[in-house]
């Protein structure tokens, strides 16, 4: 899009949800307008604010401006990522693009950064940075732009959260309607649509809490669109560990809504794997063809647009290890109870997830927890969690804030962005988030682990902010399954054959990313075990995945 007097241009990947009223703002400062989009505001924006403009949009974004007078690029990405933006320089210039792929074909060579590639322990820890799976191509990070001058390249950091605290009440209740508040606005911004509306629902306390908050909106008269929001749809799986389709029935029937079953097909996964993983781009723990599955679902179901419930896990304490962390902060012995026994209620039945999965006998659980609480107590340093960042701000946070902020800012949340927009956008499907909202974010970290961690549940502020609005058995559930592939069951059923053929065939056995000689025999371990080896799963699955992305994408071999 160009600007009315042709001298600034604008390409534009995401979203800008208060663009309403950034667009009343900018008719004020004399813009005159020719369309109802964002882009145009986020244009004018720029001409009128320059920088400044990206602290007064709400929304998700990668854009690129180019000043045809001034011969200057403004590069910029939103505060936390959500949408990608890679960049490489080349023989005539500077070249970007939302994904890799599109820059591969300028470079003349194309090489692996061994560092990350293939290493299971790197896999989160390299998305919130400028490092890359290739090494030639770059990332600008979450919260940066960057200007392109001749030469030059610039990059300067506008986004920090640390320094976007805000005051909020001093007691739960207050705490809770505020961030009661914040949701329901962030959910109505995001309900702005000029196409049908839906969700990815998981039966869970986020995306429930998603679905239920825009039916509560409707409810209220408070929905201006007339496009149907009323699209739901789930991904099950059959006989596996990771079916939630219960709770997904549940939240359908409390609200009313129909919606619809997603069964994900492990043959189409092993049809679609090199396609999958072309448009992935990325190495991951998990297999990408489920959530691809599911997002085609929406897209085929005529649903252009979800709001999700990514992001409250990291924000608001969802992780059952997190908790542990809180530990150091405790005044008392009475708050050291709630804490390791909310930690120990967060596991269904006594079980965690490890290469033993099952763990029945309750004492030994006990054991368990008293040692993991004693090692994080005798962190030594500044009391609690260290993490990666040094910062003074940092260390005022409480340990399990800091826990959180390393999860939301560094390394799980960053990545799970990512992933998502990948899965998603590979079937032109736009997911929106309402608790990355930038305020909601700010509240998270300026309200302290006592309001996360409130009778024993975890993320209670949730809970307790959607009391009315989302069914009860999913605000007191207390389990969590993550949306993964059921890898291991694959493996030890219908992925049999083409994963045996795949580890033995002279291509992975040649691949030098990778330890052949290990796959092979924990694929072995895998299948012979009578336990839910659930760590050996990810090991395979890490070494699949590295090899195919080494075909697919660096070699550029797709069958």
């Amino acid at each position: 899009m160009a600007s009315n007097d042709g001298r600034y241009i604008l390409t534009y990947n995401g979203e800008i949800y208060n663009y309403v009223e950034l667009r009343r703002e900018l008719k004020s400062c004399g813009y005159k307008f020719l369309g109802n989009s964002d882009s145009e505001v986020v244009l004018y924006a720029f001409i009128e604010w320059r920088e400044k403009c990206l602290a007064k949009f709400n929304g998700m974004w990668a854009f690129a401006i180019y000043d045809t007078k001034e011969k200057k690029l403004f590069l910029a990405r939103d505060r936390f990522g959500v949408k990608p933006l890679f960049y490489t320089t080349v023989q005539n210039g500077l070249t970007f693009a939302s994904e890799m792929k599109a820059l591969i074909p300028m470079l003349e060579h194309v090489t692996p950064n061994e560092g990350l590639v293939g290493r299971k322990s790197k896999i989160l820890c390299y998305e919130s940075t400028e490092k890359t799976l290739i090494n030639e191509i770059k990332r600008l990070p979450a919260g940066y732009y960057a200007w392109a001058i001749g030469d030059s390249f610039v990059m300067n950091k506008w986004w920090d959260t640390l320094s976007s605290l805000i005051e909020v009440p001093s007691d739960y209740d207050s705490q809770v309607e505020m961030f009661r508040e914040l949701f329901l606005d962030a959910c109505r911004l995001r309900m702005r649509s000029d196409v049908p509306i839906g969700t990815a629902l998981s039966g869970g306390l986020d995306s429930s809490s998603t679905i239920c908050s825009m039916n509560e909106i409707v409810k209220k008269n408070d929905y201006s669109s007339d496009k149907d929001y009323r699209h739901a749809f789930a991904a099950v799986f059959p006989s596996t560990k990771l079916d939630e389709s219960y709770y997904s029935d549940v939240v359908a029937d409390y609200i009313g809504i129909p919606y619809e079953k997603v069964i994900i097909d492990p043959q189409k996964a092993i049809n679609d794997m090199e396609r999958d993983i072309y448009r992935f781009e990325e190495i991951y723990y998990t297999c990408p063809s489920p959530m691809i599955q599911l997002y085609a679902a929406l897209r085929k179901g005529n649903v252009l647009v979800t709001l999700d419930g990514h992001g409250a896990d990291e924000l608001f304490g969802g992780y059952e290890n997190d908790i542990l962390y809180a530990l150091p902060d405790t005044d008392d012995a009475s708050e050291t109870a709630l804490v390791m026994d909310t930690w120990y209620q967060a596991f269904p039945d006594g079980w965690i997830h490890g290469s033993a999965s099952a763990v029945k006998n309750k004492v030994r659980f006990r054991f368990m927890l008293e040692y993991y609480a004693k090692k994080i107590l005798n962190i030594p340093g500044h009391g609690g969690y260290k993490g990666n960042c040094e910062r003074d701000d940092f260390y005022r946070l409480d340990s399990l804030e800091r826990c959180l902020y390393n999860q939301t800012h560094l390394e799980t949340l960053p990545t799970l962005l990512r992933n998502y927009d990948h899965y998603s956008m590979a079937n032109g499907v736009e997911i929106r988030m309402p608790f990355l909202d930038h305020r909601i974010v700010s509240f998270a970290f300026s309200i302290g682990w006592r309001s996360k961690l409130h009778e024993y549940y975890t993320k209670s502020i949730i809970r307790d902010a959607m009391r009315g609005i989302v069914p009860e058995e999913v605000l007191t559930r207390r389990t969590k399954i993550g949306f993964n592939a059921p890898v291991v069951e694959w493996v030890k059923g219908p992925w049999r054959e083409w994963i045996t053929d795949t580890v033995r065939s002279s291509d992975f056995l040649n691949c030098s990313l990778i330890d052949s000689g290990k796959v092979i025999g924990d694929l072995r371990k895998v299948i012979e075990s009578n336990r839910y080896e659930w760590d050996l799963g990810i090991d395979i699955w890490v070494a699949i995945n590295t090899y195919l992305w080494e075909k697919v994408l660096l070699r550029n071999n797709i069958q």
